[in-house]
């Protein structure tokens, strides 16, 4: 037996309560990441820092938003947590890419300022960094 056209997965994925739940959890998780990211971010560009960059930030965010992720969003903590950080790893750097190629075509092609465009991008690439975990990193 084939599996049901996509189409029809999307509409039945999007009827089911538990994963507007579960995409609402993983906005909570990616605005914590966002802090984190912020917070190091902040703290590696203090004048007492020697490198004076962020270095770190974009990986403690993604730390961060694997633990809650696992253990909050998706409730995966049974799995194997290095397979699970791995997929979750090359998820993140992949919405990364794509959000970033999201920004720099909104900057170079459009009069929004970075600011705005950032947030466009990350609102862009959510659905498919969500997706990508829900199915991948941490399925069942």
């Amino acid at each position: 037996m084939s599996a049901p056209p996509l189409h029809r997965r999307v509409r039945h994925g999007l009827a089911r309560r538990h994963n507007w739940f579960q995409l609402v959890r993983f906005g909570v998780v990616g605005a914590s990441g966002y802090v984190v990211n912020l917070a190091i971010y902040g703290l590696r560009s203090r004048p007492a820092c020697t490198t004076g960059r962020g270095d770190g930030a974009w990986i403690g965010g993604v730390l961060n938003n694997f633990w809650w992720n696992r253990h909050w969003t998706f409730g995966a903590g049974e799995g194997h947590a290095g397979f699970q950080a791995a997929r979750f790893f090359v998820v993140s750097f992949v919405a990364f890419l794509v959000s970033l190629g999201i920004l720099t075509l909104l900057v170079e092609t459009t009069a929004i300022p970075k600011l705005p465009a950032q947030a466009l991008a990350i609102v862009a690439v959510t659905p498919l960094n969500f997706v990508g975990n829900k199915l991948w990193s941490f399925a069942r």
